[in-house]
Order: structure tokens, then C-alpha cells, then sequence
């Protein structure tokens, strides 16, 4: 998944997407370990692509509260 693609996606939406990225790594780890997994670079994809996710919804909500703190009293 590219970040420009969830860029371009509601708060909303990335919050559904975090939670089905960690349920995907989930299972994924688990067939892993129980040797049903083919591909197990779907481990590496999947944590990534939620990494991604965890920092643009970090940066969301940093946003207000800097441009908040610019707004000064001189």
C-alpha cells in the first residue's frame, strides 16, 4: 500500500484500517507458526503497511495541536 494512497483516505478509514492490518498480521504470524503459511513475506508487507498507518494517524493528530500552539500572544 502506498502512502499516497492513505493519504488521500478519512481519519475514519485509517482507524478501520489499523485494526484489520493488526488482526491480518495476527493471523498471519499464526499460520506461520503452525507452518500453514505459503508466502511469509505477507508478515513483512503487512507490518510495514500498519506501521504506515500508525504514523499518519500519529501526524493527524499532532497537527492541531501544533498549529494551535503558533497561535501567540505578541
Amino acid at each position: 500500500m502506498k502512502s499516497k494512497e492513505l493519504h488521500e483516505r478519512s481519519t475514519e478509514n485509517l482507524l478501520e484500517l489499523e485494526k484489520t492490518l493488526g488482526i491480518d498480521l495476527f493471523q498471519a504470524k499464526f499460520k506461520n507458526y503452525t507452518n500453514r503459511l505459503n508466502d511469509t513475506s505477507t508478515i513483512r508487507k503487512t507490518r510495514r503497511d500498519l506501521a504506515r498507518v500508525k504514523t499518519l494517524l500519529t501526524q493527524r493528530a499532532a497537527q492541531p495541536a501544533v498549529a494551535g500552539e503558533s497561535g501567540g500572544t505578541e
